[in-house]
């Protein structure tokens, strides 16, 4: 099958959002310009390492004063758009940054069923890049101020999940969980 190419340039909404009720959710990445939206499966542990990468990334760019600091494009606390359709689900994200441009550039490349148990290098181009063939590819162009923003929001979408233990840090169920800190019982 062909693949399928989705990139936005300075998206009028780019963010990171749920369905589903704490303890089973999904998480997406969505981005909506014009009557176009298009999302993205990803785990949470990859909306909070995107997250907390792209923050780096742009206190870095803000220390060497190439993006301006506060510089934040307003919040956005809304729900995901609908209908939320997945394009594809993310095994591979990319960030990086145009200096010519001055944008943020993320990328989640689709997981393939042979890439699930393999690890790949993080800085190594893939050479899918220009396969026509290749995985699907989600592809965003942002300032500093909304990705700034996406980072804001993607935080406390990752935080909003269920409560940690008070023992032993696991996610507790609403009917409480079994707790290995009080030898296998629950707590509420």
């Amino acid at each position: 099958m062909p693949r399928r190419l989705y990139v936005f340039d300075l998206p009028e909404r780019f963010v990171a959002g749920t369905v589903g009720q704490p303890g089973n959710r999904t998480f997406f990445l969505q981005a909506r310009d014009g009557g176009r939206v298009t999302s993205v499966v990803l785990e949470k542990v990859q909306v909070a390492v995107l997250a907390d990468r792209l923050g780096q990334l742009l206190d870095e760019l803000e220390g060497r004063g190439i993006a301006a600091p506060g510089e934040v494009a307003p919040g956005d606390a809304g729900p995901l758009d609908e209908p939320v359709i997945e394009a594809f689900r993310a095994g591979t994200l990319t960030l990086g940054w145009d200096g010519d441009d001055e944008r943020i550039l993320v990328e989640a490349r689709e997981q393939l069923e042979d890439e699930q148990d393999t690890e790949e290098e993080p800085d190594v181009p893939d050479p899918r890049d220009d396969d026509p063939e290749g995985p699907d590819l989600f592809r965003v162009r942002l300032s500093a101020g909304a990705a700034r923003a996406f980072v804001e929001r993607a935080v406390q979408v990752v935080g909003a999940g269920r409560p940690p233990c008070p023992l032993c840090g696991q996610p507790l169920d609403p009917q409480g969980h079994i707790c290995p800190r009080r030898n296998g019982h629950y707590v509420n």
